[in-house]
């Protein structure tokens, strides 16, 4: 109960800090990517997925998950302000070190918001932070089901049509730890998320 209320909370505070940026914007055409946007505002649906790093690589070989974002323009279509909600799915090694162990999957609700900045026409680096909700605490043994989140991304947004683009970046995410104490239960990962934008 306390977890559905944290997140319905941050998923309001986000969808409030993007009506109020998207109340003080006009409707503009993007150049930077020629693609025209109602509101200035982009919208994408990605499909990420990740290798683990560190100590957590040790129980957890892979991750899959999905996101959605909204860029929010603040300046000339070269500066947005993201927001990013999505899930992750880091599936645990079976049979650890042939003791018959197999690691429990950790099941994650990142939710994000950022700055996203294009430097040059159609490439970008962006950096996020946010709250890591863990969906199955009791699975994974850990005393947190909350933890900080962050990840810089860099990443390259090329156009489809007028109205549509593909967004591929690759980030480095980490979070702070799930079990007090625990370094391997900080959850950090080289990603790749390819989204379809329109």
């Amino acid at each position: 109960m306390k977890n559905s209320f944290k997140i319905s909370a941050l998923i309001l505070a986000f969808a409030g800090l993007g009506l109020g940026a998207s109340a003080q914007t006009t409707t503009t055409t993007t150049t930077s990517t020629t693609t025209t946007t109602s509101g200035g505002i982009r919208y994408s649906i990605g499909v990420d997925a990740g290798i683990p790093l560190g100590n957590f690589k040790d129980n957890y070989k892979w991750n899959l998950g999905g996101s959605l974002q909204a860029d929010i323009p603040v300046y000339k279509q070269q500066l947005f302000v993201t927001i990013n909600a999505g899930y992750n799915n880091v599936f645990g090694k079976k049979d650890i070190n042939s003791t018959g162990y197999n690691a429990p999957d950790f099941k994650l609700l990142p939710v994000k918001a950022g700055l996203k900045f294009f430097p040059i026409e159609n490439f970008y680096v962006q950096g996020e932070a946010g709250a890591a909700f863990l969906l199955n605490k009791s699975d994974i043994g850990a005393n947190k089901s909350t933890a900080f989140v962050y990840a810089p991304q860099i990443g390259v947004q090329f156009p489809v049509s007028k109205s549509s683009f593909i967004d591929a970046g690759v980030r480095y995410e980490a979070t702070t730890k799930y079990v007090t104490g625990v370094d391997a239960s900080k959850v950090n990962f080289i990603g790749l998320r390819v989204a379809y934008g329109f």
